[in-house]
C-alpha cells in the first residue's frame, strides 16, 4: 500500500529528482566554502604566515592591546545595559497590552534601518563640538565625542535591538498563563520574574546576549564616525585592523582580525545550543495534554512548569 502510494503520480510530483537535489546541495555548499570557509581561513593564515612569533608580536603590541581593552570595556557596558533594556521592553511587548505598543516595536527596529554611519553622525550631532550639547559639554569639560563615552553611546544605539528582537516572539509564543498562575499562588511581581519568566526565556536570552556582544565587540562604521582614531586612545579592534591594513602591516593586521573571528566561532556554537535550547522549549510549550507518551513518563521525571517552581522555590 505505502509502496504504491510512493510511486503515484501526486507523490512523483511532490518529490525532486535525485539530480536536481544533489544540484542544489553542491551549489549550497560551493557557496558555503566559497564565500565564508575560505574567507575565514585566509584570515588565518595570513595572521600566521610569518609564524607564531610574528603573530603574538601583533597582538602583544601596545596600541593592539588599548584596542582590545577599549573592546571590552566597551562590551563590557553596552551588553549588560542591552540585556535591561531587551528584557524589560520584551516583557512589556508580550504580556501587556498599551496605547503606542506599536511604535515603541517600531522604536527598537529603528537601528536595524539605519545606517550605523548615520547613526554615528547623529551622536555628532548632538555632543559634538558644535552639536546641540557641545558648547554645554565643553564648559564643563566633558568629552563625549571622540572618547570612551561616544564610542559606548554608538555601540548601545546599533546592538540595543538584538536581546529584545529574540525574546519578544519566544515570550509571545508561551503567553501568559503560567505569570498568572504564580500571581494567584501570591507571588509577587519579582518572585514572578525570577522563578517563571527567567526560566523560560533563559536560552533566547543568551542567544540575543551573544549576537548582541558579537555585534558590539564588531561594530565599525558607527564607532569610526565618533571614535576619531585615536592610536591607543579611541581604536577598537575593527578600527585598529584597518589602520594596520592601510599601513601594509598585513601579519599585525590579521592577527587582530582573527580575535574578531575566534570570536564569530564562539559566536555560532553557542547560538547553536542556544537555538536547539530554544527549539526544546517552545516544542515543550506546543505539547498537548493529552499526549499519551508525555501521560506514560512517571511524574517525577515530568518537568516543573513556572508555576510550580515558584511554589518550590517559596
Amino acid at each position: 500500500m505505502s509502496r504504491a502510494a510512493a510511486s503515484s503520480p501526486g507523490a512523483r510530483a511532490t518529490t525532486e529528482p535525485r539530480w536536481v537535489r544533489w544540484l542544489l546541495i553542491a551549489l549550497a555548499l560551493t557557496f558555503v566554502l566559497l564565500f565564508l570557509v575560505l574567507p575565514l581561513a585566509a584570515v588565518f593564515a595570513e595572521a600566521l604566515r610569518q609564524g607564531w612569533a610574528a603573530y603574538l608580536a601583533g597582538l602583544a603590541d601596545p596600541d593592539a592591546l588599548a584596542a582590545i581593552r577599549l573592546t571590552l570595556i566597551t562590551a563590557a557596558i553596552a551588553v549588560p545595559l542591552n540585556l535591561v533594556f531587551g528584557v524589560a521592553a520584551a516583557w512589556c511587548v508580550a504580556k501587556f497590552e498599551f496605547r503606542g505598543k506599536s511604535l515603541l516595536v517600531t522604536l527598537i527596529d529603528l537601528p536595524f534601518s539605519i545606517s550605523p554611519v548615520v547613526a554615528g553622525l547623529m551622536y555628532v550631532l548632538v555632543f559634538g563640538a558644535n552639536g546641540w550639547f557641545g558648547p554645554w559639554l565643553a564648559a564643563h569639560d566633558l568629552k563625549v565625542i571622540f572618547a570612551v563615552p561616544g564610542i559606548v553611546l554608538a555601540t548601545l544605539f546599533v546592538t540595543f535591538p538584538f536581546v529584545a528582537r529574540e525574546l519578544i516572539p519566544l515570550m509571545q509564543a508561551q503567553g501568559n498563563d503560567e505569570e498568572l498562575a504564580a500571581t494567584v499562588l501570591g507571588a509577587s511581581g519579582w518572585q514572578t520574574f525570577w522563578h517563571v519568566t527567567l526560566p523560560n526565556i533563559k536560552w533566547g536570552l543568551l542567544y540575543g546576549v551573544i549576537l548582541c556582544n558579537a555585534r558590539a565587540m564588531g561594530e565599525f562604521g558607527a564607532v569610526s564616525v565618533v571614535s576619531g582614531h585615536i592610536r591607543g586612545q579611541t581604536n577598537t579592534i575593527p578600527l585598529h585592523v584597518e589602520i594596520l591594513y592601510n599601513e601594509y602591516q598585513s601579519v599585525a593586521a590579521f592577527a587582530a582580525a582573527s580575535l574578531l573571528a575566534l570570536l564569530a566561532l564562539v559566536t555560532l556554537a553557542i547560538k547553536t545550543v542556544a537555538e536547539f535550547k530554544a527549539a526544546q522549549q517552545l516544542a515543550a510549550v506546543d505539547l498537548p495534554p493529552e499526549n499519551p507518551h508525555a501521560q506514560a513518563q512517571p511524574d517525577t521525571a515530568a518537568p516543573q512548569n513556572g508555576a510550580a517552581r515558584w511554589v518550590a522555590a517559596a
